[in-house]
């Protein structure tokens, strides 16, 4: 999150939080879904309003309808949660939510519950074309050395943890997960690899499961 809206105090920050606002700074969760504000503790993507905030985009009005709407709030784009007191916190992006049934899926969730499995050495979550659901969350998944770990084990450790539409319904082992150097997860790669696959015949989303 840019400094620009909010802003961390090392002395009492959450671990995980991008901070509070701002002074002279407004912002909103709102469901991507519905347009509506969500309440604390909910997540929404994070609209943000103040002198400090960007007006426009130069010599380009429609990417400025795009991303700032009437009231002047911008559109980040990213989902987070906001709590009791006011601290941020951002877990995914918008775009990469992948839309099951007509629900909202961050991949982010679901990454997180996998490393908490103790064969799991690193993990990530794509939303993959589905007939009966639109789309369905894949996972690829990297197992610790010298453990044997299924597909069905994947799924199962998953579907006890949250609620139906979000179940993985594909697992693909892999030796590793694509990253850029700071550390952060290339799903572009991941779904120009799985694209690939689909017009090869390969398969695609079945990987493993």
């Amino acid at each position: 999150m840019s400094p620009a809206s909010h802003i961390t105090d090392p002395a009492a920050n959450k671990p995980g939080s991008c901070g509070k606002l701002v002074p002279n700074c407004t912002a909103k969760l709102v469901d991507p879904a519905t347009g509506k504000a969500v309440g604390p503790n909910e997540e929404g993507e994070l609209w943000v309003r103040g002198p400090n905030i960007m007006k426009e985009y130069l010599n380009n009005p429609e990417a400025t309808a795009a991303t700032i709407d009437a009231d002047g709030y911008l559109h980040t784009g990213d989902i987070a949660k906001i709590d009791d007191e006011g601290f941020c916190f951002i877990t995914d992006r918008l775009k990469e939510l992948i839309k099951v049934k007509g629900f909202q899926v961050a991949p982010a969730e679901l990454e997180g519950l996998l490393l908490e499995h103790e064969k799991i050495a690193d993990a990530a979550v794509i939303g993959v074309p589905d007939e009966r659901a639109g789309e369905a969350p894949k996972a690829f998944v990297v197992k610790k050395p010298d453990v044997e770990l299924s597909a069905e084990d994947v799924m199962a450790f998953i579907a006890g943890k949250v609620a139906d539409y979000k179940q993985i319904k594909y697992v693909q082992f892999r030796d590793a997960i694509p990253k850029s150097a700071s550390g952060k997860i290339l799903k572009r790669v991941l779904k120009e690899e799985e694209a690939k696959a689909r017009e090869e015949g390969a398969g695609g989303a079945g990987g493993e499961a």
